[in-house]
């Protein structure tokens, strides 16, 4: 029927650094996406990139061929395609993840919701699992409209809400208090992949599944800006972002856990000089590989950027990227007064874990480098041999 390989994310293991590069086939240096959020070097505000700051084509308008792109996370706003783009998260306006414009007038039409209310998972976990099931029914309708209305050459389908029940409520995912939520959230997608899967056998065309991280449960969060402060790395005037940073802060970091010293040729505010760049990086690399909690080993590895970003974006990389060892949770959190900690999230990315179906075993793996920015030159080379 296929082929089942193991899969390796993105660092970082978010879900925007991830499909960016399932949609490019390059790292994040080669796309210039490497989180949900960055700052800007000199007033320091926080700024969101979205679908227009990926810095290279996509893979199907390298293939020039038409395409429909169903809510895959990091494509909004929707831009003008040969094809249809539904935005996926975090998509705020409907309206604006939608291409063409005939198609925001059917999904308004038909109820469509773009994402699940994650809010509700904290304080009324009934509310959150109805409506789960309720955006995922619409998301299931309308995979099925395009894939039998439009015309594509390439379809992609994502689906969101393993993700947000994956977070909430991992600790039911193999037993416990809402693990039936679980039996039956995952029998609906099943056949839901069962019926997409014999419509690709039908069309003879290539199906294929992918994850863009694996999950864990939670041991721990860990708040990497407390870290930093309580090594004298970083420290804020006033609560309220990186705009209080002074200039006194050797490091800072964004989300989940991406370390960038604060060079004095690069940022407003920035006291490190180029000579003392290596030795703050080691330093920062001692603190982080020492972390410790309940006597066992919280961090599996930290990277200097030359080692896992390469392309023409490097210099935007952070200068450090820290993976965790599953389990443990790392954000990059301004305000918390603790290094470790814990919330309503119950389960956490992980870097190794995902997974890649093939249903034909003739595409060519032998090149094949495991990992989801690979998957794009899979696609090209079946789509040039047939």
């Amino acid at each position: 029927m296929g082929v089942l390989l193991p899969l390796t994310s993105t660092l970082p293991e978010v879900s925007s650094v991830a499909w960016a590069s399932f949609m490019t086939g390059q790292n994040p240096a080669g796309h210039g996406i490497f989180g949900f959020m960055e700052v800007d070097n000199q007033s320091y505000e926080f700024r969101f990139p979205n679908f227009l700051s990926l810095k290279s084509p996509t893979f199907w308008e390298k293939l020039g061929v038409a395409a429909v792109s169903f809510n895959l996370p990091q494509t909004y706003p929707a831009r003008a395609t040969n094809g249809v783009i539904i935005s996926g998260f975090v998509a705020p306006d409907l309206e604006k993840a939608v291409y063409p414009r005939r198609l925001y007038d059917y999904c308004k039409s038909t109820g469509y919701r773009l994402d699940v209310r994650s809010a509700l998972a904290a304080n009324d976990p009934e509310a959150f699992f109805k409506d789960l099931f309720e955006v995922f029914a619409k998301r299931c309708e309308m995979m099925t409209y395009l894939y039998t209305q439009e015309d594509w050459q390439i379809f992609i389908g994502a689906i969101t809400e393993t993700d947000r029940l994956h977070h909430f409520f991992f600790d039911s995912a193999t037993g416990g208090k809402y693990y039936e939520v679980f039996v039956e959230f995952y029998r609906r997608l099943d056949k839901l992949l069962w019926e997409m899967f014999n419509r690709a056998q039908k069309d003879g065309a290539l199906f294929l599944t992918c994850s863009d991280h694996g999950f864990a449960p939670i041991k721990s969060e860990v708040y990497v800006a407390t870290c930093l402060k309580q090594q004298g790395f970083l420290r804020l005037a006033d609560p309220g972002g990186l705009k209080n940073i002074t200039p006194d802060s050797r490091a800072f970091c964004l989300e989940p856990a991406r370390i960038y010293l604060h060079l004095k040729d690069k940022y407003a505010r920035g006291p490190v000089n180029g000579s003392e760049y290596e030795a703050n990086r080691q330093e920062l690399k001692e603190v982080f590989e020492s972390l410790s909690y309940n006597g066992g080993k919280v961090v599996k590895k930290v990277f200097f950027k030359e080692e896992i970003f390469s392309g023409p974006y490097v210099n935007e990389a952070p200068d450090l990227y820290i993976l965790g060892e599953p389990g443990f949770d790392l954000k990059s959190s301004l305000n918390k007064e603790t290094v470790f900690g814990r919330s309503h999230f119950r389960g956490a990315h992980t870097y190794t874990d995902a997974h890649l179906f093939l249903s034909e075993s003739e595409v060519p793996l032998s090149e094949f480098p495991g990992s989801i920015e690979g998957i794009s030159s899979l696609i090209g080379a079946f789509m040039t041999q047939t």
